[in-house]
């Protein structure tokens, strides 16, 4: 009976690890701050609106992810982005680093 229960529990945090995390728990990927440092104040706007547009699409869909994951594993102890590829939380993380790296350029824009 205890088998049972801990190789039941073994399989549940296994399922639970493989599950697409929510947006606000993906920290952001290192990004050079010198990455930007060529680019005009006006550039480094423009890139900053098109990266934060990047931010929010992936931000979506990774929530989606998230939550069918949510319930895939609890209908069938699936988690369905690992079977579809909607877990983008590598993208999400690259473009968060992204969006800080350009914050500290249009900070020295505005000095």
């Amino acid at each position: 009976m205890i088998k049972t229960w801990t190789i039941g529990a073994l399989i549940a945090i296994s399922l639970l690890s493989a599950c697409a995390k929510r947006p606000d728990a993906i920290a952001p990927a290192p990004v050079p701050a010198d990455m930007y440092s060529g680019l005009s104040c006006a550039q480094a706007s423009a890139e900053y609106q098109k990266v934060t547009a990047e931010v929010e699409a992936f931000s979506r869909k990774q929530s989606g992810a998230a939550t069918g994951d949510a319930i895939g594993v609890f209908l069938v102890l699936v988690p369905v982005s690992t079977l579809t590829g909607s877990n983008v939380e590598g993208e999400l993380a690259t473009s968060k680093g992204k969006k800080l790296a350009l914050e500290g350029r249009l900070a020295a824009c505005r000095r």
